[in-house]
C-alpha cells in the first residue's frame, strides 16, 4: 500500500513552519499513542505520524522529500543524533505529558527537573436514585499548604536553601556508560537543584504541611457503577513548579432493595398472588420516576416478564432512557387454616376433573416423563 503524503498525514500545508509541524505532531501523538488510546488502529496512526514528523522536522530530509517525494528519503538513514534533534525534542516533550501522572518528568533548559504531581483516587458510594437523577455533594481530600513557619522554603527561619554542589543547581547529573551518556535526577537534591542545610522543624524541610480541603462534586444523571469523574488539578502538587495531578472520583452504586441495573435497563421481581395470576387484574408498581400500572392477564404464569418502555435509566451518553423489566413470581400461600386447605383441595379436584385444559404445562410435563421412561 502506497504511503500517504507526509503533509497530509500531519494535516498541514506544504509551506508549514517548523513550529506548525511540531504542534501538528504533538496533537496526533497525544491522540493516537497506544498508552492513551487503546482503539484498534491507533498504534498504526501513531507510527505514521511519527515517521512523517521525523522526515519533515529535518531540513535536509524535507528538502529531498519536497523534490522527489518518498523516493527522495531513506527511512533507514539519519537515525543519529544530528538527524533526530528536532524529533527527539518534541518526542521528549510529548511523553513528559503522557506519562506525567505515572512519575514522568520534564526539565526546563538550565533548570531543575520538573515533576507532575501524582493522581488521586476517591471512591464514592451513591444510591441508585442518586445515579438516576444526578447528585451534588461535598468531599474532603488531602492537600498540601505552604508551611507558615518557613513560608514554603523548607529552610529554618533565618537561613536559606543553597545550590546543590553535586549538580550545580541543575537537578540532574550525567553518568557515562560506555559510549552512552545517561542523564538522571541528582541523588543528593532529588532533582530540586537545592539543598537545605538547616531544615524547618515544622515541615521537616518539605516546605508544605499536609491538610484537607473540601470539593464540590457534581454527579451527572445516568452515571453507572465503575465510572469515574475527573477533577483536573486536584491531585497531589507537582515538584519544582510542575503541574498538579488530577483527582478521579470513582462511582460505586449501592445495592438497591428492589431494582437491579443492567446498563440503562432496570429489572425487578414482582410477586403476585395465586388468585391474581389465575383471574388477572391490575397491579401498581413503583419506578424511579414515579409509579406505573401493569395489567395482569388471566392465567399468567410465574416467570412471565412485563416490559415498561422508557422506565429505566437514561445513561450519561444515551439519547433515550432504558426500559424496566418486571418478572412475575407467583407466590405460594403459606400458613393456611384448615378451612383454606379444604377449599384448595376442592379446587384442585375440580381442576383435575376439567382435564388438561386447566393445566396445559402439567400435561406437557407428564408426556415428557412418559416418553423419557418409555
Amino acid at each position: 500500500m502506497a504511503k500517504r503524503d507526509y503533509y497530509e498525514t500531519l494535516g498541514i500545508a506544504k509551506n508549514a513552519t517548523e513550529d506548525e509541524i511540531k504542534k501538528a505532531y504533538r496533537r496526533l501523538a497525544m491522540k493516537h499513542h497506544p498508552d492513551r488510546n487503546p482503539d484498534a488502529g491507533s498504534e498504526a496512526k501513531f507510527k505514521e505520524a511519527k515517521e512523517a514528523y521525523e522526515m519533515l522536522s529535518d531540513a535536509d530530509k524535507r528538502a529531498a522529500y519536497d523534490r522527489y517525494g518518498h523516493a527522495g528519503v531513506d527511512p533507514n538513514s539519519g537515525a543519529g543524533a544530528a538527524g533526530m534533534g528536532g524529533f527527539a525534542e518534541a518526542f521528549g516533550d510529548i511523553f513528559g505529558d503522557i506519562f506525567g501522572g505515572q512519575g514522568g518528568q520534564q526539565r526546563a533548559r538550565g533548570g531543575p527537573q520538573v515533576f507532575r504531581g501524582a493522581d488521586l483516587r476517591y471512591a464514592m458510594d451513591i444510591t441508585l436514585e442518586q445515579a438516576f437523577a444526578g447528585h451534588e455533594t461535598q468531599i474532603k481530600i488531602p492537600t498540601w499548604d505552604a508551611c507558615d513557619t518557613c513560608k514554603g522554603s523548607g529552610a529554618k527561619p533565618g537561613t536559606k536553601p543553597t545550590t546543590c554542589p553535586t549538580c550545580s543547581g541543575t537537578g540532574t547529573v550525567r553518568m557515562q556508560q560506555g559510549f552512552f551518556s545517561i542523564q538522571q535526577a541528582c541523588g543528593r537534591c532529588h532533582g530540586t537543584g537545592k539543598i537545605i542545610p538547616e531544615p524547618c522543624v515544622t515541615c521537616e524541610g518539605v516546605g508544605k504541611i499536609k491538610s484537607t480541603k473540601t470539593l464540590e462534586v457534581k454527579i451527572p444523571a445516568g452515571i453507572d457503577d465503575g465510572m469515574r469523574i475527573r477533577s483536573s488539578g486536584n491531585g497531589e502538587p507537582g515538584v519544582n513548579g510542575g503541574p498538579n495531578g488530577d483527582l478521579y472520583v470513582e462511582i460505586r452504586i449501592k445495592q438497591h432493595a428492589m431494582f437491579q441495573r443492567d446498563g440503562d435497563d432496570l429489572h425487578c421481581e414482582m410477586p403476585i398472588s395465586f388468585a391474581v395470576a389465575a383471574l388477572g387484574g391490575e397491579l401498581e408498581i413503583p419506578t424511579l420516576s414515579g409509579s406505573a400500572a401493569i395489567s395482569i392477564p388471566e392465567g399468567t404464569q410465574s416467570g412471565k416478564t412485563f416490559r415498561l418502555r422508557g422506565k429505566g435509566i437514561k445513561g450519561v451518553r444515551a439519547g433515550y432512557p432504558g426500559d424496566l423489566y418486571c418478572h412475575v413470581a407467583v407466590e405460594t400461600p403459606v400458613r393456611l387454616t384448615e378451612h383454606q386447605k379444604k377449599l384448595l383441595k376442592e379446587f384442585d379436584a375440580s381442576t383435575k376433573e376439567g382435564g388438561a385444559k386447566h393445566s396445559p404445562q402439567t400435561k406437557g410435563w407428564a408426556e415428557k416423563v412418559k416418553d423419557f421412561f418409555a
